[in-house]
């Protein structure tokens, strides 16, 4: 009895067990490698680069290039007015993962896939969120790929790991999403 009773507090307002806790792992390891290899691309490359660092297949596939983002994906933003900047790209970022972290933490309706997708986007969004308070020039992108004229894009915009993840992990918490409405609705229609 005594320790139905002790349930309260952080405990009662999320419910803390394996199946949530255990992605969050996912996502600090996102933001070590995330910011390891920012500081690796800093240090034997100081910025302004610009300049293609390394061709990893000898190709021009996939290149290394230290470029500097100050603002979001695709450089959106990035003619904004000064002022605004910091409310954009940090304090809605900083709502918007919090609120992420406080869903994923409270909600029992995701599946264990959806937890692993929830975890990488909360763990890419911080990684950039680190480089948006601490890295005055702004996030550091490195990885670029060609896109072989597809949209009129040669290349790809470069990115980093935590871009990568947030993309990969969305798209994947999308289609977890999009193909669980659609059993429902088969459910439904029976």
């Amino acid at each position: 009895m005594e320790t139905e009773t002790k349930k309260s507090g952080f405990r009662s307002i999320f419910p803390l067990d394996k199946a949530r806790t255990l992605p969050l792992i996912l996502t600090g390891i996102i933001i070590i490698i995330d910011q390891i290899t920012k500081i690796l691309i800093e240090a034997k490359w100081p910025y302004p680069h610009g300049e293609v660092i390394a061709d990893v297949f000898n190709n021009g596939f996939l290149q290394i290039i230290h470029v500097r983002n100050k603002a979001i994906a695709f450089s959106l933003g990035s003619n904004f007015p000064e002022w605004i900047k910091p409310v954009t790209f940090v304090v809605i970022p900083i709502l918007v993962l919090g609120f992420l972290l406080w869903y994923y933490l409270k909600s029992d309706e995701f599946t264990r896939l959806q937890r692993w997708a929830a975890a990488g986007i909360i763990g890419g969004g911080i990684g950039n969120l680190v480089d948006r308070i601490f890295r005055r020039d702004g996030v550091v992108d490195f990885i670029d790929i060609k896109f072989y004229g597809i949209f009129g894009w040669d290349r790809w915009p470069t990115f980093n790991v935590a871009d990568s993840c947030v993309v990969v992990c969305c798209i994947l918490l999308f289609v977890t999403i999009l193909a669980g409405s659609k059993k429902e609705g088969i459910k439904q229609s029976e």
